[in-house]
């Protein structure tokens, strides 16, 4: 019997050493599972953050471009109305000039007229006020 007792403490040994390596090997593995777990959540938490974020980006993404549409557009019909200020202050402009040009062309022809009959009046005074005017002319010309 003595040899019975111990292989039965060796069993008692056996089966607590068996029973520690159980609840640790348990311990490590519900920590495994409890680590995998909660990585697990965090991928699923980041995934379900991914998905928002990747749903908030599209989100904003199509509002840039309808607010770049709206912009385009305001700056289309800003870019109409301004040409079509412009074509009429160059229209206004135009007229302004024209009717600049026939006043102009109006008075050179009274002066061609008075100038005409004057030299009508006086040949001999025009003559000599035209050739020292062409000598006037000749030195200018010549001291270049």
């Amino acid at each position: 019997m003595a040899q019975s007792n111990p292989t039965a403490d060796e069993m008692k040994r056996d089966a607590k050493a068996a029973v520690e390596e159980a609840r640790s090997d348990l311990r490590e593995g519900a920590r495994n599972i409890s680590d995998d777990m909660r990585d697990t959540a965090k991928d699923l938490a980041d995934n379900a953050g991914a998905e928002r974020l990747m749903d908030r980006g599209a989100e904003l993404a199509e509002n840039a471009r309808e607010t770049g549409r709206k912009y385009a557009e305001r700056a289309r019909e800003a870019g109409e109305e301004y040409a079509g200020r412009a074509r009429e202050e160059a229209d206004r402009l135009y007229a302004a000039g024209q009717r600049k040009a026939d006043e102009v062309a109006h008075y050179a022809e009274e002066r061609y007229d008075e100038l005409s009959d004057m030299v009508r009046r006086n040949p001999a005074q025009s003559l000599g006020i035209a050739a020292g005017v062409g000598f006037l002319v000749g030195l200018l010309i010549a001291r270049r």
